[in-house]
């Protein structure tokens, strides 16, 4: 029953993710209009926040395990997706000078047309996207480990988990399909390259839930680097996104959202709790 879950769950935010940011790009939300890509961050900034607080610790800490040792855990975890996003920045940049010599000067480097979205992802068109799709693939099939780890130790926990990655990849998955649109001429092959790349957090939801079962106690050390990827997504990817000059009622706006991805996470995982 629980990997079952983890499949269905894994696909939903995997591929419901991109399948959502192209309806959002077709109705013109995500990108313009009254819901743009600063709302769609503060709502997935929220929801990570409020899942990894109130619901993934709070789960951690409650296993036998002591306190000390899954805050160093949490702190480890931090610092190592730190790493990982200076290692891709770094990727990115050293093939982004290769790609300017190439062409004579007359590249350029692209946050997604304005969706400068979360992970540090700042690509540019040349290889048909494949870069791109490589970088999603391997942070999918982390965000697939995670929502295993969290369904292990509790059903609720990993649906509220997989919504929270689901809010976050949305505005995440819009600026790779502008990118990816912007290299091919066909619509189509762009939101297929994408959900073939969020396909890939099925696999790591397969993954972790053998790695959980196979480490037996090490349940809420796999949590606590949960909580630790949701934290720095949402403190180093999306917030500083967010601080930007705006008028009264923009920063309002965004404060609102903010809060709705918070209330939305805690409301859903005290009703999935009573249920339970």
């Amino acid at each position: 029953m629980t990997l079952v879950a983890i499949i269905l769950a894994t696909l939903a935010a995997g591929i419901g993710s991109v399948w959502l940011a192209a309806a959002l790009l077709r109705v013109g939300l995500g990108s313009h209009g009254r819901v743009g890509p600063q709302h769609l961050l503060s709502l997935a900034a929220g929801a990570l926040l409020a899942t990894a607080f109130t619901l993934i610790l709070p789960e951690a800490f409650e296993g036998p395990v002591d306190a000390h040792d899954l805050f160093v855990t949490l702190l480890v975890g931090l610092v190592f997706f730190f790493l990982l996003d200076k290692a891709e920045l770094w990727h990115h940049g050293h093939e982004h000078s290769a790609s300017e010599r190439q062409l004579h000067g007359h590249g350029h480097s692209h946050a997604h047309d304005g969706h400068d979205h979360g992970h540090g992802h700042h690509h540019h068109h040349g290889h048909g996207g494949w870069t791109l799709l490589t970088g999603d693939s391997v942070h999918c099939f982390g965000d697939g480990v995670l929502i295993a780890s969290a369904f292990v130790a509790d059903l609720r926990l990993g649906f509220v988990a997989a919504l929270s990655v689901l809010a976050h990849e949305v505005p995440h998955h819009i600026g790779d399909l502008v990118v990816l649109r912007h290299s091919s001429r066909h619509r189509s092959a762009a939101l297929l390259k994408v959900s073939l790349a969020g396909a890939v957090t099925a696999l790591g939801g397969l993954v972790g839930y053998y790695l959980v079962g196979l480490w037996d106690g090490a349940l809420p050390y796999f949590l606590a680097i949960a909580a630790s990827s949701f934290i720095y997504v949402a403190l180093a990817d999306l917030i500083p996104q967010l601080q930007k000059r705006l008028t009264a009622a923009q920063t309002l706006a965004q404060i609102a959202w903010l809060a709705a991805g918070m209330v939305a996470v805690v409301v859903v995982g005290s009703l999935a709790h009573h249920g339970h």
